[in-house]
């Protein structure tokens, strides 16, 4: 309620009211915000909002990359490509390309940034970095992804839209450090690794037609503002069994066989979306409902924050995975793994 409260609509009774109905339905019971509640709210305009963006994302982008080499047991000039993905602030030159001297890695390292695939990024990654690995088998790539919500809020905007995200989205970041199966094989994993994650053995993309004004940005003079349309869930439930039985399909797969999902945390409402449409077991999306709940929605960065969750406790061994993200275009994201 405290990030919300000092908005022009929260100001009112009748405002502040609705405003604490849809927070509860948002069923998200605390988040990080990268720069207090107060700085937040003393923002003036974009320029003043993405110059502190800049800042927090570096920070905060080089603290996760720089842990998740340390966990993978990898050097930083081990690393020959890095993907980074955001949608929350514009950065030229790009995240990765600011941070790769600050945590040392190679002058030669190829980037990959990646911008426009909003709460889908985290998927979209993963699959970028199959993609690359499977060209490069000896090689070793990491994903970024930072996104800083709090400070691409519109504290003026009184849209149901605005009011929606400023209840659901949070502040987080996350790094995934993956192996070509060939250097894999050669060297036994990366040395002292204290996580082994799983296999991406495939990806899917799936973009509805005629859907591009169901979720965005709209960026003008102000900023990003939020496009979310109502529509949302009853997009996933409509397109979402389609893609999911295409890429299973492809592996003699089904539903009923995926041992984990990893869902992006989108909101309540898509997470039922995603339960009915595809008739999942009681529980399947626990850890996502979790992750919605301790930390909002964290964009593209919510399906890493759930995989890192299911590290803890992996099912056996050659159990198969589906991750999955909705983002703007309407786009589904999916990425099959196997542990």
């Amino acid at each position: 309620m405290d990030f919300l409260a000092g908005t022009t609509l929260g100001r009112s009774e009748t405002g502040a009211l609705m405003l604490r109905k849809i927070q509860t339905n948002a069923g998200v019971t605390a988040r990080h915000f990268a720069r207090p509640l107060e700085e937040l709210r003393a923002l003036a305009g974009f320029s003043d909002a993405n110059r502190v963006w800049l800042q927090a994302a570096l920070e905060l982008g080089e603290e996760v990359l720089s842990g998740a080499l340390e966990t993978a047991g990898v050097a930083p000039d081990e690393v020959d490509a890095v993907i980074s993905t955001t949608v929350t602030g514009l950065a030229v030159p790009s995240l990765e390309a600011r941070l790769a001297h600050r945590v040392g890695l190679r002058p030669d390292v190829r980037r990959i940034p990646l911008f426009g695939s909003g709460c889908a990024g985290g998927a979209v990654g993963l699959a970028r970095l199959r993609d690359y690995l499977l060209a490069h088998p000896g090689h070793i790539a990491v994903l970024l992804s930072v996104e800083l919500c709090s400070l691409a809020y519109q504290m003026r905007d009184t849209s149901m839209a605005n009011v929606v995200a400023g209840s659901l989205f949070g502040d987080g970041a996350a790094a995934v450090v993956a192996t070509g199966a060939q250097r894999y094989q050669d060297t036994g994993g990366p040395r002292g690794a204290t996580a082994a994650g799983p296999e991406l053995v495939d990806a899917h993309s799936h973009l509805v037609p005629g859907t591009e004004e169901a979720l965005g940005w709209d960026i003008g003079s102000h900023g990003l503002r939020i496009v979310l349309a109502p529509e949302v869930p009853a997009l996933t439930a409509e397109h979402l069994p389609k893609a999911v039985y295409d890429l299973l399909g492809r592996h003699a797969l089904t539903p009923r066989q995926v041992a984990t999902w990893i869902v992006h945390g989108g909101g309540p409402k898509v997470l039922t979306a995603v339960e009915q449409a595809l008739d999942l077991p009681p529980h399947a999306l626990e850890a996502t409902r979790r992750s919605l709940a301790d930390r909002g929605n964290l964009s593209s960065a919510s399906v890493l924050h759930v995989l890192d969750t299911a590290l803890r406790t992996p099912p056996a061994a050659g159990a198969p995975g589906l991750l999955a993200a909705m983002g703007p275009g309407f786009a589904i994201e999916l990425v099959l793994t196997r542990w």
